[in-house]
């Protein structure tokens, strides 16, 4: 029984954990462990109790088994106790602890009044109380009661039932325990959640699991926060921190871990015992409390049973006091360890540990202990205070620390003035850095505590102070440098901020940084390289203002540094550059460097600004392109292209033309694939502006091929313009133009078809498919369209015809189809018909797949019609009716008149029927037409029948419009026999009608006479055979009613337009139709009288049967049978004799004959075929009328302008003989020239007297026919034939000279022609070539030649015309004897004049000709293909004088061919000569091979004239550019020519000279080397040539000599001026080339290269040199070798060991046998310990350290260990002082040193020496140091002593010695002396800088104005500014610039500064201290002065007392009033 509770009191030392000991702690955070309460059992314990607990406000309860003990809330007073029956489950506090709620394990709930300890209610329930991650059963319930509803955060409650009560339930969780896996069945606001032994955290809302802990098992958990529950609401979980109890482990033990939210960082563990709880307590809690059982004896057994439970509380502590406890128990480790891990004091903790180093000490003293002791104890003391930084402390301990002996006292004494020193020097570091305005005791303390003064640097470097930064490091280099690595590097370069001023940052890592890390750090150079490259680009954006320029010099200060070896110390030659010059980040600085110095180039020479990113992505052609693309007005391409870009392009050697072309395709390529609208159309303007600058034409042309491609379609107008401008050209290329001009007009056409893939057009396949598409889009043009697509890519044009009229014929098009086919050549045609036929017999053949309805089809057709029957119509009518036809027909009637009466009612009102019917009426009546078709299909009645029914109704009610249109449509769509019948039967009706005058609505411009006669055509067309007869009769004489009504109208009704159509196209109806048919002019009739009486003859010919028709009756009167007791022809004659007497009254004679002969026709045919009586026929025909009619028609057709042959013969037949052949020889004779109607009228007599037998006539008639025939033919060609008409054959030859000269007349018809007339033919045919041939000749030979105003044909046809004639001559004799004579007096320029003679000539092929045909063909062949270059000569000139001759307009473009062909060659020459040229050469080369003259003459000529005209210009205009060469691609083939022409040259001694010559005329350069060269050559093959013996050998060998002395001074020179090395010094070594070459490897440049690697510009001396050498035959290894050894091993000894040896290492890189030359070097003794320096210091720098390794078998190290000594070696040899390496190796350094010092301290040499090796050797003696300085100081060694100082600063066993040497900037004190010294030394900047530094205030003042005015402050401005450009000292040096500004300004020395170059910052100053006014004051004064002298000077007066503000005001008014006078 847990019956004894304990509270107890801790104390500070946490032992209130009784005995239990400390459990293991750790974590960042601490906390203070107390105990507060301890239970016991007054029995025996043998089972562990189950323990838990409630903390509260209101109080604590522990349970511990059945006990419950109640505390307050801190656990101070015990307030109830009580033992229950079994174990207690739950507790609980309510009504502010009044009351106490306990629930057993029994299931016994007690409510118990705390105040009186009295339970009041007792209550037993079959129930279980769980509490707090108590887990008894899969399913839980996380509940939350009173006490949890204020705060309402994560408390989960387990219940062992599997359902949740309670007022509060948050959410329901279910636990599968085969899976192992919990799901949630209902939702609340908890956001840790428990499994077995893990946790996990899910958002609140969603549910979502956010984190988990599986490697954490934990047992319980709590959540606190330190602020209130409201800040957890607002801020969530980051304030929470998560105290969790774990499961033990295998040691049986568990840990209490605190956890910080949300990131699970672990804050504190403490080990607790296996039997632990957590006390769970509100969420804004700061106490953590636990309850721990403890074993009885937990030392032996911590796995035995608890003894004692305590309970304990967790309160994080202060880590002051822990430490306090720490010092205080003297746990000095423990105590630091602590400090460094919370960032204590720890400087504490030394201070209290040398205090008790004091007590030990006196303790020793008194105690007398061994000396090992204190020993120990003062070594551990000063190893202690060195750890301190407070010096005060540190001094005050070495005073009065009980030191034991003297010595000791002694040093310790002296350790606490090196700490007042240091202070002091940190003082003044303090002063120059910060100044004295920032300087308080806090700043000052921490600076001087400060151990590590780099990150004080690396501050003011992340601040932006870079000059505190700078003064910094300055002072305090050798503090960190031994610490310096390249991580230290990496973080310095970091935390410099972009806003330090580039200038500044620059120069400091130039001077200082660079140098300092290659000497300390040589690895770091990469990183280094790496950061100034990112900080120079980085400058693009954040100094703009200044860029590129301050991003270069940024770049470049890593290669532009000082060298490690440049301090001027001997102690730093032997420092070797680091070879990391060829590493990544350097090469890409390097490589940035040159970009940049490009950028610059670009920026402010070509004024063309490119961003660095873009710059690095482009080259020098791409630049160019850029540089287009800034300009933004195509206009201003020219203007910019001749100021900035062929600058450029002439600067980089880019080919100007071909980078115009590519600019085109790069801009084409960017615009294409960029997504912008396609009318966009900017880069247009500016690509053609740039093809405007293109100088070559082939270029030109692609670049216009670039544009047609890429352009957008349709091209633009500018496109357009440029392509057709270049169509007009004549060059090869503009066939591609024109293809890629089609491709165009392809893609255009395409695309209005919308297809813009012309791609498309590659396929021939898709070709057709296109073709296709284009066709089935049916508009007007796709047939051509479709012909130019199939035509521009060479397919035939067949397939497209077939698919057109394929097309057309689905279309129902047949007739267009028709068309087409007319329309093509018949070739054509015929294949396109054969495979249309073949088409229509393959689509015929294709069964139409019909398949027989069977019986249950039909039935359901018939249900189907009567179901809409009575649906849509209310017809209700029986299977067996609607099998009635008769029923169906009265059904249908009905319901056409139906339809008619609604119709008429909709017309009366004039509005549509549809809109007077309800919809109940439309459905059921049938108020439309489709209604009525409709029903009429439903009632077994077709729509043909239908049609037919409607339209005779329509006629029958005079609607004649519907009745016409209703036929057609029938005829349209039912052509067959039936509506043939209807069609006659209507047109029947309307004849009757019409001739009965019956009223009928007809249409307005209606031609109905013309619509009856197409429905009776119509109607013969389609109608049966029974019914032909009557048609054929009708159309007669509908046809005639036509014609008249066609007389009667003048409007255009009725009449056709006639089209001309020729051959294949004519069409057989038209041809009929129009074939000269006679066309009567008559009296214009009127309708009202002729039509009714005109349609009365119709009808009374085509009356109506009366009876029924039977097959083959007819009812036409013609065809009619008699019918006894009527007279059929008595109704027919009164509307007949009336028509033709109204007709002859109007003298329509034709009508009135052709209604005459069809009238009578019919009658005829109706008498003869009813009775067979002749006499009837006779009384029929009434012969004198029918005689009167025809003369009449007789002579209207002789006098047509067009006669009818056949009916002028007809009517000639009907009239008497006698009388007609008068008639027509009277029309003969009264026709003038009209040829046609004199050939009509003599026809129509021959056929007459042919049929009468008259020969004698009809021979008369045929020669007229004749005559009249040739005068037609001949009218054709212009010929007039009258004067030789009807006149004899012998009178016919003077018409041959006309005809020959004529060119349409050919052989046949002059042939013929004399056939006919019988004339000779040789004679004409003669003839007919003399005119050929000359027809376009210049000279008119021939007499009256009237052909001359004709049109001339081209020559090639004529001559084929002539050629064509000679095989048709007898004899060809005399026409070569004619044309021979011809020939000589043709125009020499008419070479087509003078081929045709030739040809005709050669064809006549006579043998009696002295010319060479052949021979003057080839000649003329020649010249016509070649266009003159000059003009005609004077000899052309005197032979067209000679001859008479006009000079030609071809004489400027022809050369003469009788002047060539037939005089001599000086003529030849003469000619020839000024013609030669590149061009021409060729072809005048043929012609002289023709003419066999001398061809080395020519190719001289060609020579000489090719290089006057082409490359002797262009020599001057590349030299006034600056070009080299002339050469180039415009002049290559120029050059390859002139070559040529001198390798053909047969004479060598010719060929020589010309090329000397022109070599000469060339400027000194690369083309006249190649001229030598060339000369050379020629020489060369001129001895070779030749023997020994021969006369020319001897003069070919002199020459030989003279070129080649020639050609290597040439070249030499050549190769100086190449490489920019041709100065008046090397110029004059052009001829000693051996000693050019020395003096080129002592060039400047080597120097140069060396110090500045990034520098532009250099020359290639290796390169210059090895040319030289090859040029002159040198062997470059001799002058290399004598270079080494005159350059290593100098005669005279040299005074210094630090000379550069650039120039070796130059020659070395390049040497071949580096290694051996340079051991050759070290071997020889003879050498000086200076030479061997040099030789050892090259070797190491050119070679790699294995190579080194390798040739000295020892380490690097130990080879620049030989280095050092030999550079120290030689200085002593300089001395005379006999050192060996051995000697120097062994000696002891300090005894050396003081030797040296004592015998040679007169010498600065020595003095410098000693210093070194005392600074090498750490040799730090202050006595001899400052000997030292002060010898320096004698010896004026400034610059030295200044860098000693420097090298010493970190010294500080010297610091005591240099106070009076070292420089403001880097020595610690003594002002006074340093003033005194720099005043001495001519340094007062230096003084003023010593000045600053006094620390009392008004006396610094003073002395700084004492100083100032006694002073020069211009040359105190001039070594401050000397100092800053050296970025070390730049603040410092800044203050001291202020100070003197500032003193000018008060003095107001303006005047002494405003001309002088520190005036800008003079003006700046003033403006930074507001004093602006004083200085405007001053430039006022200065401009009136200068006003008042210049008006004086003028005559004009000012007065003396004006103000000069007033004099400038004035000044403004007196230009007005001068201008006034």
């Amino acid at each position: 029984m847990w019956n004894e509770i304990d509270l107890l009191i801790n104390d500070d030392t946490g032992s209130g954990r009784l005995s239990a000991g400390s459990g293991q702690e750790c974590g960042t955070a601490l906390y203070q462990v107390d105990t507060l309460v301890k239970i016991t059992s007054s029995d025996k314990v043998l089972v562990n109790p189950e323990l838990h607990a409630v903390n509260s406000t209101d109080g604590c309860i522990i349970v511990t088994d059945r006990s419950v003990a109640l505390l307050d809330s801190i656990c101070q007073s015990l307030q109830m106790h009580i033992q229950f029956d079994t174990n207690v489950d739950v507790v609980g506090l309510c009504q502010e602890g009044q009351f106490l709620v306990v629930g057993e394990r029994s299931g016994n709930l007690h409510l118990i009044h705390v105040p009186s300890q009295q339970t009041l209610l007792t209550k037993v329930r079959d129930i279980l109380f769980h509490f707090i991650f108590i887990e008894t059963h899969p399913f839980f319930i996380v509940a939350c009661f009173h006490f949890y509803k204020m705060y309402k955060y994560w408390w989960t409650v387990f219940l062992k039932s599997g359902f949740g009560k309670g007022n509060y339930v948050l959410s329901r969780w279910e636990v599968d325990t085969t899976k192992r896996l919990v799901s949630v069945q209902s939702f609340a606001d908890s956001s840790i959640i428990k499994g077995k032994t893990m946790y996990f955290m899910w958002d609140v809302y969603s549910l979502t699991l956010i984190w988990d802990w599986p490697s954490i098992h934990i047992k319980e958990f709590l959540l606190t926060t330190e602020s209130d529950s409201s800040s957890v609401t607002r801020q969530g979980i980051a304030d929470l921190k998560l105290i969790t109890l774990t499961i033990p482990d295998n040691k049986q033990k568990r840990n209490l871990l605190v956890f910080s939210l949300p990131a699970m960082h672990l804050l504190y563990s403490l080990e607790v015992s296996e039997v632990s709880s957590l006390v769970q307590s509100g969420i804004s809690t700061d106490i953590i409390y636990f309850l721990e059982g403890i074993p009885e004896n937990r030392q032996k057994s911590p796995e035995g049973s608890v003894s004692v439970v305590v309970m304990r509380s967790l309160t994080e502590a202060l880590p002051e006091n822990r430490l306090s406890r720490l010092l205080h128990k003297h746990k000095f480790t423990e105590a630091e360890n602590f400090a460094i891990q919370f960032g204590l004091d720890v400087e504490l903790v030394y201070k209290v540990k040398a205090s008790t180093f004091l007590e030990r000490l006196a303790s020793a003293s008194i105690a007398s202990c061994g000396q090992t002791v204190w020993l120990d104890l003062v070594s551990e003391a000063k190893e202690n205070l060195q750890q301190i930084q407070d010096n005060q402390f540190v001094v005050e301990y070495c005073i009065n620390a009980p030191w034991p002996t003297y010595e000791t006292t002694q040093e310790m004494l002296n350790y606490a003035k090196f700490r007042v020193l240091r202070a002091q020097a940190r003082l003044t570091t303090f002063y120059g850095a910060f100044g004295p305005e920032k300087f308080s005791g806090i700043a000052w303390t921490e600076f001087l505590n400060n151990e590590d003064l780099f990150k004080n640097v690396l501050y003011q470097l992340e601040e932006g102070s870079l000059p505190c930064a700078q003064y910094l490091w300055l002072r305090h280099q050798a503090e960190f440098e031994s610490s310096f690595d390249e991580k230290t590097l990496v973080n310095m370069l970091n935390t410099i901020r972009t806003t330090v001023p580039p200038k500044e940052l620059s120069l400091w890592f130039k001077n200082v940084v660079i140098p300092f890390v290659r000497r300390v750090v040589p690895n770091g150079e990469k990183t280094l390289a790496k950061w100034l490259e990112q900080a120079a680009r980085n400058l693009e954006l954040t100094d703009k203002a200044n860029w590129p320029e301050n991003g270069l010099n940024m770049a470049e200060v890593f290669f532009t540094s000082k060298s490690p070896d440049e301090l001027g110390l001997a102690s730093s030659c032997h420092w070797i550059p680091s070879k990391c010059g060829g590493c990544e980040e350097v090469y890409r600085l390097k490589k940035l460097v040159l970009d940049l110095q490009e950028l610059v180039n670009l920026y402010r020479k070509y004024s063309c600004r490119l961003a660095l990113s873009d710059f690095e992505k482009e080259n020098a052609s791409t630049i160019v392109f850029r540089m287009f693309d800034k300009i933004l007005a195509p206009e201003l391409v020219p203007s910019m292209l001749k100021k900035f870009i062929k600058p450029y392009i002439q600067e980089h050697n880019l080919q100007e033309d071909e980078l115009f072309l590519q600019y085109i395709k790069d801009l084409l390529e960017r615009c294409c694939t960029r997504s912008t609208s396609v009318f966009e159309t900017a880069w247009e303007a500016k690509a053609i502006a740039v093809i405007g600058c293109i100088s070559d034409t082939d270029l030109k042309f692609d670049a216009v091929l670039q544009i047609m491609h890429g352009a957008v379609v349709p091209w633009s107008a500018a496109v357009e313009q440029l392509v057709k401008q270049h169509l007009e050209m004549k060059h090869s290329k503009v066939k591609l133009l024109q293809e890629s001009y089609k491709l165009m007009e392809m893609k255009k056409l395409l695309r209005a078809y919308g297809i813009r893939d012309a791609n498309l057009l590659k396929d021939k396949q898709m070709i057709m498919r296109l073709a296709r598409y284009i066709l089935k889009q049916d508009t007007p043009t796709c047939l051509e369209d479709a012909l130019k697509i199939v035509a521009a890519c060479m397919l035939p044009s067949v397939e497209v015809y077939i698919l057109r009229m394929v097309d057309l014929i689905d279309k129902d098009r047949g007739e267009e189809s028709l068309n087409l086919l007319k329309s093509l050549p018949v070739a054509e045609a015929e294949e396109i018909a054969e495979r249309l036929t073949i088409w229509a017999r393959l689509t015929l053949q294709k069964e139409p797949n019909n398949s027989e309805e069977d019986e249950c089809e039909m039935n359901l057709k018939m249900f189907e019609t009567l179901a809409s029957l009575q649906e849509d119509f209310d017809i209700f009518i029986s299977v067996k009716d609607y099998g009635n036809p008769s029923l169906m027909s009265q059904l249908l009637e009905e319901y056409i008149k139906a339809y008619e009466t609604i119709q008429s009612m909709a017309e009366s009102r004039k509005v549509q029927a549809t809109n007077h019917h309800s919809e109940e009426g439309e459905t059921k009546n049938c108020s439309t037409k489709s209604r009525l078709y409709r029903l009429a299909l439903l009632l077994q009645k077709t729509e043909q029948e239908l049609g037919a029914k409607l339209a005779l109704r329509a006629l029958d009610t005079g609607k004649i419009e519907e009745a016409i249109k209703i036929c057609r449509d029938l005829y349209e769509h039912h052509c067959n026999e039936e509506t043939g019948k209807t069609l006659f039967l209507a047109c029947q009706k309307l004849c009757h009608m019409l001739g009965a005058d019956v009223p009928m609505i007809t249409p307005k411009e209606l031609n109905l006479p013309a619509v009856i006669d197409e429905l009776a055509c119509q109607a013969a067309t389609i109608c049966s055979p029974d019914l032909l007869l009557d048609s054929l009769e009708l159309c007669q004489y509908t046809l005639i009613a036509k014609d008249i009504y066609g007389q009667c109208q003048i409007e255009n009704y009725g009449f056709i337009a006639k089209t001309a159509s020729f051959g294949a196209d004519k069409d057989p109806y038209e041809e009929w139709i129009y074939d000269d048919f006679f066309s009567e002019d008559g009296i214009v009739l009127e309708p009202q009288m002729v039509l009714p009486v005109a349609y009365e003859t119709v009808s009374s010919l085509m009356p109506f049967a009366e009876n029924k028709i039977y097959p083959l009756d007819c009812t036409c009167l013609a065809n009619c049978p008699f019918v006894k007791g009527q007279n059929l022809l008595l109704p027919a004659r009164t509307p007949i004799c009336a028509l033709l007497q109204n007709l002859t009254e109007c003298s329509q004679y034709e009508l009135a004959l052709q209604l005459i002969v069809s009238s009578f026709g019919s009658c005829l045919q109706h008498c003869v075929t009813n009775n067979m009586n002749m006499s009837l026929s006779e009384k029929v025909w009434r012969k004198p009328r029918l005689g009167f009619a025809e003369y009449k028609l007789f002579l209207i057709v002789f006098n047509c302008r067009l006669i009818d042959l056949n009916l002028a013969l007809g009517y000639c037949t009907i009239l008497p003989k006698e009388d007609m052949f008068k008639k027509l020889w009277d029309v003969i004779n009264n026709t003038w020239q009209n040829y046609n109607k004199i050939l009509a009228v003599a026809r129509v007599g021959a056929q007459l007297a042919s049929h009468y037998g008259e020969a004698e006539e009809r021979e008369k008639f045929q020669e007229l026919i004749i005559d009249a025939e040739w005068g037609i033919q001949l009218g054709k060609f212009g010929i007039s034939f009258q004067f030789v008409f009807r006149e004899p054959s012998i009178r016919k030859r003077e018409l041959l000279r006309i005809l020959v000269q004529n060119p349409t007349v050919d052989t046949n018809l002059l042939l013929k022609y004399c056939s006919t007339y019988m004339l000779d033919s040789d004679t004409a045919l003669q003839l007919c070539i003399e005119t050929l041939v000359l027809q376009s000749a210049n000279i008119n030979h021939v007499e009256g030649d009237s052909a001359g105003n004709t049109e001339k044909l081209p020559p090639s046809i004529l001559l084929a015309k002539a050629l064509g004639i000679i095989p048709l001559l007898k004899s060809t004799q005399d026409l070569v004897i004619s044309l021979g004579g011809i020939l000589n007096k043709l125009d020499p320029y008419d070479y087509e004049t003078i081929e045709n003679v030739l040809r005709v000539i050669q064809s006549a092929d006579e043998k009696s000709i002295s010319i060479q045909v052949n021979q003057a063909l080839s000649l003329l062949k020649h010249l016509e293909s070649y266009k003159r270059i000059s003009p005609p000569v004077d000899l052309e000139h005197q032979y067209v004088l000679e001859n008479a001759i006009a000079l030609s307009p071809a004489a400027q473009t022809r050369l003469p061919f009788h002047l060539i062909f037939f005089r001599t060659t000086q003529c030849f020459w003469s000619i020839i000569s000024a013609e030669l040229s590149e061009e021409s050469f060729p072809t005048l080369l043929l012609i002289s091979k023709l003419m066999k003259v001398s061809l080395d003459t020519l190719y001289m000529s060609a020579a000489r004239h090719v290089f006057e005209k082409k490359l002797k210009p262009k020599v001057f205009e590349m030299r006034q550019c600056g070009c080299s060469s002339v050469i180039n691609k415009e002049t290559t083939k120029t050059v390859q020519t002139i070559h040529s022409y001198l390798l053909s040259i047969i004479n060598p001694e010719w060929a020589v000279a010309i090329a000397h010559k022109i070599a000469q005329e060339l400027p000194t350069g690369p083309d006249q080397i190649q001229a030598l060269k060339v000369c050379l050559s020629l020489a060369e093959k001129w001895i070779n040539n030749t023997t020994a013996k021969d006369q020319s050998h001897q003069k070919a060998e002199v020459l030989l000599k003279k070129l080649r002395m020639q050609y290597q001074r040439s070249a030499t020179e050549n190769v100086l001026i190449t490489h920019k090395l041709n100065t008046t010094e090397h110029l004059k070594l052009v001829g000693k080339p051996a000693n050019l070459i020395v003096l080129l490897y002592e060039h400047s440049s080597i120097d140069e290269r060396i110090q500045n690697p990034t520098g532009k510009d250099y020359p290639d001396i290796h390169v210059a040199a090895k040319e030289v050498a090859e040029i002159n035959n040198i062997d470059m290894n001799k002058i290399w070798d004598i270079l080494l050894e005159k350059w290593l091993c100098p005669n005279m000894l040299p005074t210094d060991v630090s000379m550069d040896f650039s120039r070796e290492s130059y020659i070395l890189q390049k040497h071949g046998n580096l290694h051996l030359k340079l051991i050759f070097f070290l071997s020889c003794l003879q050498l000086t310990f200076a030479h061997r320096s040099r030789a050892l210091k090259c070797l190491i720098y050119l070679a790699d350290t294995n190579t080194v390794e390798s040739l000295f078998k020892k380490p690097i190290e130990k080879v620049k260990y030989f280095l050092k000594c030999f550079i120290y070696l030689a200085e002593f040899e300089i001395l005379n002082i006999p050192y060996t390496y051995e000697s120097f190796h062994k000696s002891p350094k300090e005894g050396m040193i003081k030797g040296l010092w004592k015998n040679h301290s007169h010498e600065p040499t020595a003095v410098r020496l000693v210093t070194e090796l005392s600074l090498e050797y750490k040799v730090y003696d202050p006595q001899l140091w400052s000997c030292f300085l002060q010898k320096l100081l004698g010896f004026k060694m400034i610059r030295y002593l200044r860098k000693i100082l420097i090298a010493i600063t970190g010294i500080h066993s010297l610091w005591q010695v240099c106070e009076s040497f070292m420089n403001t900037f880097s020595a610690p004190t003594s002002f006074r002396r340093d003033l005194v010294q720099y005043a001495q030394l001519d340094l007062p900047a230096f003084a003023l800088g010593c000045l600053l530094l006094i620390p009392q205030s008004e006396k610094r003042e003073q002395q700084i104005q004492g100083f100032l005015s006694s002073s020069n402050p211009e040359a105190i401005l001039q070594q401050v500014d000397e100092c800053m450009n050296t970025g070390e000292v730049a603040g410092f040096a800044s203050q001291i610039r202020c100070l003197v500004l500032d003193n000018i300004i008060n003095e107001k020395q303006y005047e002494k500064f405003s001309k002088s170059k520190h005036f800008p910052l003079l003006k700046l100053q003033v403006m930074n201290n507001n004093r602006v006014k004083e200085l405007v004051e001053y430039l006022i004064n200065d401009a009136a002065t200068l006003i008042t002298e210049y008006q004086e000077r003028c005559g004009n007066s000012i007065p003396a007392d004006m103000l000069p503000c007033d004099i400038l005001k004035v000044n403004h008014t007196w230009p007005k009033m001068k201008s006034k006078h």
